[in-house]
């Protein structure tokens, strides 16, 4: 199954951003204290670098303090819940990691957040799946490592961030695809993970093309789950040419929970979209090697929308969180 991932210009968007905020009158007492950024994952892997970038810029666009604080657990789970359970003024956000902000409601009980939970700031960047293994991996590549799970099913191990992340979701469509089964390992967070791989721990690790590329000591990647190859890993074969129907990667936008006074939330949407179009954070964004996707809020939460309907029918075919 293919689960487009949007290659839109920073750009695009922007103009409903601006043109949205005057119409709402601007609280300008707002921030009037730090601005909590939540990350639903540990220190040091993809999701993380974008919050730490994206906060330096907040900081200088909503004229206040982003203090980026890492709240890792049940795929990202623990942050959402504190987000979408936090006191409606703006002060508390939430960078999330899509497809899991649409998943864990699916596959799962989540009663302190759903979909609905949420006002949708903006969508920042994408960073399709990948598959990688230490560098002295006797798998040499992508069919050798599906020949291998196809002779010895649930025999390689393969780590992600959790159940319903990106990668866990890349490797179940994977396997539906090629008819191979691996057994999944279930980390924290991306850190983690790739110390697990790169001490042979596991041996294959779903980490996303830009946290690859941007250090690739000790790993090396044989696949990836965009439409196409990554401008950043021009010489990986996408799971498309390796004749599997399937697109799979990381979106990562920011949320504040759904009673934020609409002026605030307006003036969260213009802060953000100006952070975008700033060439100093698309330029950190390429550094990172991450791609930029950005959407406005309503406009993203269309996106997400359409998300929902095509993994709850996944849902219906194949339950993952079994997989």
């Amino acid at each position: 199954m293919t689960f487009p991932i949007s290659r839109r210009p920073a750009l695009l968007g922007l103009a409903a951003s601006f043109l949205t905020a005057p119409a709402v009158a601007q609280d300008r007492r707002f921030p009037d204290r730090p601005i909590e950024l939540l990350v639903g994952f540990a220190a040091g892997g993809g999701t993380d670098v974008t919050a730490r970038t994206f906060a330096r810029f907040l900081e200088k666009e909503i004229g206040g303090s982003v203090v980026v604080n890492n709240r890792p657990g049940a795929s990202g789970e623990v942050a959402l819940a504190a987000a979408a359970r936090a006191r409606p003024d703006g002060h508390t956000l939430a960078i999330t990691n899509m497809p899991g902000l649409v998943t864990l409601p699916i596959e799962r009980s989540t009663p302190q957040f759903q979909l609905d939970d949420f006002a949708y700031v903006a969508n920042l960047v994408s960073d399709p799946s990948a598959f990688s293994v230490p560098v002295d991996s006797p798998i040499h590549d992508f069919a050798d490592l599906l020949a291998r799970a196809k002779a010895a099913p649930d025999t390689i191990t393969f780590a992600s961030t959790g159940v319903g992340t990106d990668e866990h979701l890349a490797l179940v469509l994977v396997q539906a695809a090629a008819g191979v089964k691996l057994t999944h390992v279930p980390f924290a967070g991306a850190g983690p993970m790739r110390v697990a791989l790169q001490a042979k721990q596991v041996e294959v690790g779903g980490l996303n093309v830009g946290e690859v590329t941007a250090s690739q000591n000790g790993v090396r990647m044989i696949a990836q789950g965009g439409a196409r190859r990554s401008p950043f890993a021009q010489d990986v074969t996408t799971f498309k040419e390796a004749g599997l129907d399937v697109i799979m990667g990381s979106e990562r936008g920011i949320v504040v929970t759904k009673d934020t006074p609409a002026a605030v939330v307006a003036r969260l949407r213009e802060a953000t979209g100006k952070v975008c179009q700033d060439p100093a954070f698309i330029e950190q964004c390429r550094v990172q090697f991450t791609e930029m996707d950005y959407l406005d809020g309503p406009a993203w939460r269309t996106r997400l929308a359409e998300a929902d309907r095509q993994f709850r029918d996944l849902w219906q075919r194949q339950r993952w969180s079994e997989a």
